[in-house]
């Protein structure tokens, strides 16, 4: 059984997903990202940044997002989250991840998190703007690169696409960030991801109030 570190409004939320799609067993450890308070001692022992998600089991453990949905698609091949080894889109399944970690989280960390790219205060609004220009960079290249598919790989719905919903829940025009409808491609495999039981229930506040 798995344990994961959790909070809601985290990525941990992705991950739940994967394991709710898995249709593994798994325990959630309340934890919070709230900045200041505490974090349980057993998350900090694996993840020393205080983050989630963590994700523990019998013999081992990991943290950082993609990290874990790669782990986890090889894992369970039962699931069909993840292409093979051998399987044409594994290389854009590997790079999407990685993008989205690399560079359209590192966008949203700017957004929400300006103080950690900025040496003063008074800075903090100019890293924050860039951090909504870069959004809007990023995410346009994802939509690019889906152009006409049924799902972000091609005709077959993956990992890649429960990490793409999971990102567009963060964005907030309210904070100077773009609009999903501006990227339709993403909003039309998000508005279908949106659709799955595993979906529905994780991210049931999320649906019923988009700024929670």
């Amino acid at each position: 059984m798995y344990k994961l570190f959790y909070a809601k409004k985290s990525a941990s939320m992705g991950v739940r997903v994967m394991l709710e799609e898995i249709g593994v067993a798994y325990e959630l450890l309340d934890t919070s990202v709230d900045a200041g308070a505490p974090r349980p001692p057993e998350q900090l022992a694996i993840n020393p940044n205080g983050w989630v998600p963590v994700l523990v089991w019998d013999d081992g453990s990991m943290y950082e997002c993609a990290a874990i949905t790669m782990f986890l698609g090889d894992k369970h091949p039962e699931a069909n989250l993840a292409p093979t080894i051998d399987d044409p889109t594994r290389a854009l399944y590997l790079q999407t991840l990685v993008y989205f970690a690399n560079s359209v989280q590192n966008a949203f960390q700017l957004s929400y998190y300006p103080e950690r790219f900025a040496d003063t205060p008074a800075d903090e609004p100019s890293a924050q703007r860039r951090g909504n220009r870069r959004l809007t960079e990023t995410w346009k290249v994802i939509d690019d690169q889906i152009g006409d598919n049924e799902w972000l790989l091609g005709d077959k719905f993956s990992a890649t696409d429960i990490y793409l919903f999971m990102l567009t829940t963060w964005l907030r025009p309210s904070r100077g960030h773009p609009e999903i409808a501006d990227f339709t491609s993403v909003k039309r495999i998000a508005d279908k991801v949106v659709q799955r039981p595993s979906v529905q229930d994780v991210y049931a506040p999320w649906i019923a109030d988009p700024n929670y």
